[in-house]
């Protein structure tokens, strides 16, 4: 289930949480993120491929391509087994922005992005059917836990993918993540 906690970034303190999706919604639109929940109709699993992941959910993509001008699509899909999931999870967890807005559309399992925006930690927990587009710019970091089990689609205005500036900051050691 799809949740969002609001932290003080100072003191850590807990503001409010929610599972309430219209809510969710609501307070991270007032924040400038998008977050939507898009039907999932087709089931997929860990063997799904990264082609039938993308035309399960080819009209999607494209309205969202044109509605944003995204160039790059691509599925991250990463299991328990993964041998690298570990080295993984400790490059996402480290605060960074993106020049770009960064758009997943969780088609399996789940994760959790902590974005670190006007004094606050908007910490996401994104499960399936969940789109989220963190605005280009915004301090964040990403947790996938130590035993990921996750499929995403993303989206990229640019050409090259995933590219992090990563702040130096150690903020996300100072917040909850996944188990």
């Amino acid at each position: 289930m799809s949740q969002l906690s609001l932290f003080d970034a100072r003191t850590g303190t807990l503001l409010n949480q929610t599972s309430e999706a219209v809510l969710i919604t609501e307070l991270l639109g007032y924040a400038g993120v998008l977050f939507r929940q898009w039907p999932t109709p087709v089931t997929l699993t860990a063997q799904s491929s990264a082609e039938q992941i993308l035309q399960a959910y080819q009209p999607q993509i494209t309205q969202l391509q044109q509605q944003e001008g995204y160039q790059t699509v691509d599925v991250i899909s990463l299991h328990p087994d993964h041998p690298d999931k570990a080295a993984l999870r400790q490059k996402f967890l480290a605060e960074h922005t993106h020049s770009e807005d960064e758009v997943r559309f969780f088609v399996r399992g789940q994760g959790l992005f902590c974005l670190h925006m006007q004094g606050k930690i908007y910490q996401v927990l994104c499960c399936q059917q969940d789109l989220i587009a963190v605005p280009a710019g915004t301090p964040h970091w990403f947790d996938m836990g130590s035993a990921p089990d996750f499929a995403a689609i993303r989206l990229f205005n640019n050409p090259s993918g995933w590219v992090a500036n990563f702040t130096g900051s150690d903020i996300a050691s100072r917040f909850p993540l996944l188990a």
